[in-house]
C-alpha cells in the first residue's frame, strides 16, 4: 500500500534534466521504497558506502530501512532521483534546531559525475524553505571530494571547518544572486545537451515504417535516406519481411536493434506509443519523437495517453519531441538529419526555426525553401508535451552554426521562464517570434497551458522585455530573419535610400519615417542608369557618415535582373558595415546574385537544393570566424523591406543597451513579510476566497519592502474629523469611501484644506451626500495634504500563467479608459523599471513634457522596484494597488493601497529545475 503525501510533499515530485542531457524522476522516498533503497545499497563500492556512513556497511538493516524510508516530510525529509525502477542518489535532510538541518547524499557509483547531487540539494533546499528552516549544515570526509565540491559549486556562502579528521561545513540556503545564476547556467547546460542528443544522433531506429505508398513511417525513412544521414539507420515493424525496406533490413521488433540507439522516430498508431518507449528504454535511447497523433487534441482519454507517454519516456531517461510532430532536422553536414515529414528541406544556413503545429511546420520549412534561406535546424514541437521553445532556445544559443532564430507560438507554457532563456539567448542571437491567438490567449487542442489573467498586453511586454523581434505573421518572420542572418546589425536609425524610381524611394521614406527611422535625402538614378551610376550613388550612401542603414530600390528596365546592377550593390554592401535591404520588385528572399559568397556567372538562387553550396560554406566560415555572411536580402516592395529594417533597428537598439543590474532595494524585511503572510493565510487553501487585508495588515506587509502608506483615518460626523485632522496634521484631504466618486467632477474628494471652518463645512456637506454602506452609515476618508504632484498607480497581480506582474500607469482615465499602463515581469532590472516609467503615453507628464515641472522619477522608479520585489518574493499576493500613488517634485506619497492575499497553486518556473509537469 502507496502511503499518502500531503499536497505540499506531492508537489515536490518532479522530472529533472541531469547534466548529460538525460531525464529522471525526483521524488520524496516512501516506505515501499524499501526494496529499492537495498538494492541501491548494495550496488554502491564499498568506499562510496564508507564516504556516506564514515564505517563499512554491506547491507542496510531493517530497521535502517525504516528508519531512511519513513520520514515525516517536515523535520526528516528524503528525495530520490530515479530512472526506470532504479534509485540513483539519495538526499536527505534532518532537522537539528527550528532553522537547522543537517543535510547528507548517496549518489549511485554507475551515474557519478551526472550532476545527481546537484540537483538533489536544489530540491532539498526549496523543501526546507517551505519547512522554515534557513540553513544546512553537513559532515563530510576530506577523502569525499565530489560532494565538497557540490555545496561549493552551489553558489552558496559555505563556511568549512576542520575537526577530528571531519569536515563540517554550514551555509545559509536562502537563494542568493550568485545560487540563482549557478543554477540558471546548470538548467541551461543540461537542456542544451538534452537538445543536442536529439539533432546529433549518431544512430536512429525508425518505428513503423512500411512498404505502403504514402505512410507516414514510409515517408520519414525515405526523408531520412534521401538527407544522406550520416549515422546507423534501422527500421522496425511488426510485419517487417525478409527483403530490405530501400537498402535498410528491417526486424520485427525493437529488442532486436543493436544497442545504442540516440533517437527513435516513432510513427505507430497512438495506443502502440507508450509499449514502443518502453521498448526502447534498453537500447539508451534519449530522445523519441512521436509523430503519431490520438493525444491530448483528441480528448480526456488521449491526454492521460499523452501523460503516460511523458512520464515513461523520462522516468526511462528520455526527452519527447511531440506527440503530433511534424519531426526535426539538422542540416549540419557531419549529421544530415532528416527526420520530418517535408521531403525537400532548405539547404544548410544560420536560421534554426521552431513550430508548435505539425501542420504550419510544412509551411515554415517550405516558405525558408523558396526564399533560399538557410536553416541551421528545425523542430516541430506538435502537443509541446515535452520538448519546448524554451528547450530549443538553449541548444542554439550554444549552437555554432545558428545565427538567428525563428520561432512560431502556439502557446507560451512557462512564460516566465521563456522571458529569462529568450533574454539571455537574445544578447547574443536575434530571435524573431510570430505568437497566434494574443487576442484571446486562445491555446490550440493538445496544448497544456495555465488559464490567464494577465491584460493581453503582458505577453507582448515580455517579448519585448526579452528583446524578442514579436512580429505579426510568417512572412514577416522571414523578412526580418532573411536580414538578420546576411547582414550585420544597424549602428543607429538614420536611413538612407538609393535608387532608380523616385516613387519608390517617396515609399520607402514614407515608410521609414512611418515606423520612427530617420531618413536621409534619398539618392535617386535615372531608371535606365547603367551599372557604374548606380554604383556611383551606391557608394555616396553607403559612404555617408549620417547613415546608419541603407534601403536599395531598383526596378529593372527589363524583366531580368540587371546582372551588373545588382553586381554593383552586392560589391558595395558587402565593404560597408551598414546593413542593406533590396526591394526588386516582384523578388522575395537571399538570391544567388546578391549573394557575396557566389560568383555571379548565373543567376541561380542558393541553398534551396545546394545544402553543401557556397552560400552554406560561407554561414560555416562565418560561424566559425565570428563574421556576418553577407547576402542582401531582397523584398517585393519598399514598406515590406522597410518594416524588416525597423524591426532589426529596434532589436541592435535593445542589444547596444545596458541590460542593468537586477533590482535590490535597502531595507527590506523578507522574513517579516514571510512571517505576515503566513499567519494572515493560516488555515486557508487554495478552495478559499482570496482574503483582502485590512489597512492596517497591508501597511505593515508592505512596510517590510520600505513602501509607507500615508494612514487614512475614517470618520462619520464633524467632531471626528476635526480630532482626525489634529492627529494627521493640516492641511488635509477628505475622500468619498466609494472609489467611483473620487473621479474628477464626481464631487467625492475636498482637498487643501487649511482650518476647521472649512472642515466643518466639507464634512457636512460630503456625509449628506454619501451613499450608506452597508451597515447604514455614512463614513468619509481623512488624510493628511500631499504635496502637489502627478498621482499614479502601481498594480502587482499574481498570475496562474505568467507569475507576478507589475504594472504601471497615471491614475484617472488614462489608465482606466485608456489603457495606458505599461507591464513587466519581475525580476526586473533597473533598465526595466526606468522602462516601466518612460514607456507610458502620458510619460512627458513625468519626464516635464509640455512645460510642466518633472516630478521626483527616482522616487517612483524605487517605489516600483521595490513593489517588483515584494511580487517575486510572495507568489501569496494575489494582487496589489498602490493608489494613488502621488509624486511631487521632491518624493512620494502612496495615499492608498490594497492587498489581496490567497494560497498559490505553485509557478510554472519555480526556483529550483524541474520539467513541466
Amino acid at each position: 500500500m502507496v502511503a499518502v503525501q500531503p499536497p505540499h510533499v506531492r508537489a515536490w515530485e518532479a522530472d529533472v534534466v541531469l547534466r548529460d542531457g538525460g531525464a529522471a524522476h525526483l521524488r520524496p522516498i516512501t516506505p515501499e521504497d524499501a526494496e529499492r533503497l537495498q538494492a541501491f545499497h548494495l550496488a554502491q563500492s564499498p568506499e562510496s558506502v564508507y564516504l556516506r556512513f564514515f564505517a563499512p556497511m554491506p547491507r542496510l538493516s531493517e530497521r535502517d530501512l525504516r528508519r531512511f524510508t519513513t520520514v515525516d516530510h517536515v523535520d526528516r525529509v528524503a528525495l530520490v532521483v530515479l530512472v526506470g525502477d532504479q534509485i540513483i542518489g539519495v538526499g536527505r535532510y534532518d532537522r537539528i534546531d527550528a532553522e537547522t538541518a543537517e543535510v547528507a547524499f548517496n549518489i549511485s557509483d554507475a551515474h557519478q559525475g551526472r550532476g545527481v547531487g546537484s540537483v538533489l540539494l536544489e530540491h532539498l533546499a526549496a523543501a526546507a524553505r517551505e519547512n522554515g528552516i534557513s540553513r544546512f549544515v553537513a559532515e563530510v570526509l576530506p577523502e569525499n571530494r565530489r560532494m565538497v565540491q557540490v555545496f561549493v559549486d552551489a553558489g552558496y556562502e559555505v563556511s568549512r571547518h576542520y575537526d577530528d579528521g571531519v569536515i563540517s561545513m554550514a551555509f545559509a540556503i536562502d537563494p542568493t544572486d550568485r545560487s540563482l545564476e549557478v543554477m540558471a547556467a546548470r538548467e541551461h547546460r543540461a537542456e542544451a545537451q538534452s537538445l543536442r542528443a536529439l539533432l546529433h544522433p549518431a544512430s536512429v531506429v525508425v518505428v513503423g515504417a512500411s512498404r505502403r505508398p504514402g505512410s507516414v513511417g514510409g515517408r520519414l525513412l525515405a526523408d531520412l535516406l534521401d538527407s544522406g544521414f550520416t549515422g546507423d539507420l534501422h527500421v522496425v515493424h511488426p510485419q517487417a519481411r525478409a527483403e530490405e525496406l530501400r537498402g535498410v533490413q528491417p526486424v520485427r521488433s525493437l529488442a532486436q536493434v543493436p544497442a545504442p540507439v540516440d533517437l527513435a522516430v516513432v510513427a505507430v498508431p497512438a495506443p502502440a506509443v507508450v509499449d514502443v518507449v518502453r521498448q526502447c528504454a534498453p537500447l539508451g535511447v534519449r530522445g523519441v519523437v512521436v509523430v503519431s497523433n490520438g493525444f491530448a487534441e483528441t480528448g480526456p482519454e488521449g491526454l492521460q495517453r499523452q501523460r503516460e507517454l511523458v512520464r515513461v519516456a523520462r522516468a526511462n531517461g528520455m526527452r519527447v519531441v511531440g506527440p503530433n510532430s511534424f519531426g526535426l532536422v539538422n542540416t549540419d553536414p557531419e549529421v544530415r538529419l532528416n527526420a520530418s515529414l517535408y521531403p525537400t528541406v532548405p539547404g544548410a544556413g544560420g536560421l534554426a526555426l521552431f513550430s508548435q503545429s505539425g501542420a504550419l511546420g510544412v509551411a515554415v520549412l517550405d516558405a525558408a525553401r523558396r526564399r533560399h534561406l538557410g536553416v541551421s535546424s528545425f523542430l516541430s514541437a506538435g502537443n509541446r508535451a515535452d520538448v519546448s521553445g524554451n528547450d530549443c532556445m538553449q541548444y542554439w544559443q550554444e549552437d555554432d552554426a545558428t545565427v538567428a532564430v525563428g520561432m512560431y507560438l502556439e502557446s507560451v507554457g512557462n512564460p516566465r521562464k521563456f522571458s529569462r532563456v529568450a533574454r539571455q539567448l537574445s544578447r547574443r542571437k536575434p530571435v524573431v517570434a510570430v505568437k497566434s491567438g494574443v487576442s484571446s490567449f486562445t491555446v490550440p487542442p493538445g496544448h497544456a497551458v495555465r488559464e490567464t489573467r494577465a491584460p493581453r498586453e503582458a505577453l507582448e511586454a515580455m517579448l519585448r522585455q526579452a528583446g524578442v523581434v514579436r512580429v505579426d505573421n510568417m512572412h514577416q518572420l522571414f523578412d526580418v530573419a532573411q536580414l538578420l542572418v546576411h547582414q550585420p546589425l544597424p549602428h543607429g536609425e538614420r536611413i538612407g535610400i538609393v535608387g532608380n524610381s523616385d516613387a519608390l524611394a517617396a515609399l520607402a521614406a514614407e515608410a521609414a519615417l512611418s515606423w520612427g527611422l530617420q531618413v536621409a535625402e534619398p539618392v535617386t538614378v535615372h531608371p535606365e542608369a547603367g551599372a557604374a551610376e548606380v554604383r556611383a550613388a551606391l557608394e555616396r550612401v553607403f559612404g555617408d557618415p549620417a547613415v546608419d542603414a541603407v534601403v536599395a530600390c531598383f526596378i529593372p528596365a527589363l524583366a531580368a535582373v540587371d546582372v551588373e546592377v545588382a553586381r554593383a550593390l552586392r560589391d558595395v554592401a558587402a565593404s560597408s558595415d551598414a546593413p542593406c535591404v533590396a526591394c526588386l520588385v516582384g523578388m522575395r528572399g537571399v538570391l544567388g546574385e546578391l549573394d557575396a559568397a557566389q560568383p555571379l556567372g548565373s543567376v541561380q538562387p542558393l541553398g534551396a537544393d545546394a545544402p553543401a553550396g557556397a552560400l552554406a560554406d560561407a554561414l560555416a566560415d562565418a560561424s566559425a570566424g565570428g563574421r556576418v555572411p553577407r547576402a542582401v536580402p531582397a523584398y517585393p516592395m519598399p514598406e515590406d523591406a522597410v518594416r524588416a529594417l525597423a524591426a532589426t533597428v529596434r532589436y541592435a537598439a535593445w542589444r547596444r543597451r545596458d541590460p542593468g543590474h537586477r533590482v535590490e532595494p535597502a531595507g527590506l524585511d523578507r522574513r517579516g513579510a514571510r512571517a505576515l503572510v503566513e499567519e494572515l493565510l493560516a488555515g486557508r487553501t487554495q478552495e478559499d476566497a482570496p482574503l483582502e487585508l485590512a489597512a492596517e495588515d497591508a501597511a505593515a506587509l508592505l512596510a517590510c519592502y520600505g513602501v509607507r502608506v500615508w494612514p487614512a483615518e475614517r470618520v462619520s460626523s464633524v467632531p471626528e474629523a476635526l480630532r482626525a485632522a489634529e492627529r494627521v496634521g493640516w492641511p488635509v484631504v477628505l475622500k468619498a469611501t466609494q472609489r467611483s466618486l473620487r473621479r474628477p467632477g464626481m464631487g467625492g474628494v475636498r482637498a487643501d484644506i487649511a482650518d476647521e471652518a472649512e472642515l466643518r463645512a466639507d464634512v457636512a456637506t460630503m456625509l449628506a451626500e454619501a451613499p450608506p454602506d452597508g451597515r447604514g452609515r455614512r463614513e468619509l476618508l481623512l488624510q493628511h495634504m500631499a504635496p502637489a504632484g502627478v498621482a499614479c498607480l502601481v498594480r502587482t497581480l499574481e498570475d496562474p500563467l505568467f507569475g507576478p506582474i507589475v504594472s504601471f500607469g497615471l491614475a484617472g482615465d488614462t489608465s482606466e479608459l485608456l489603457g495606458d499602463l505599461t507591464h513587466r515581469i519581475p525580476p526586473l532590472t533597473d533598465v526595466d523599471v526606468a522602462d516601466l516609467v518612460r514607456g507610458l503615453r502620458a510619460a512627458p507628464r513625468l519626464l516635464g513634457g509640455q512645460g510642466s515641472p518633472p516630478v521626483d522619477v527616482a522616487a517612483l522608479e524605487d517605489l516600483l522596484a521595490r513593489a517588483s520585489v515584494l511580487a517575486d518574493d510572495l507568489p501569496e499576493v494575489a494582487w496589489s494597488e498602490l493608489s494613488p500613488v502621488q509624486v511631487s517634485r521632491a518624493g512620494l506619497a502612496v495615499l492608498g493601497a490594497t492587498v489581496v492575499l490567497a494560497v498559490p497553486a505553485g509557478r510554472s518556473d519555480a526556483g529550483r529545475r524541474a520539467l513541466p509537469s
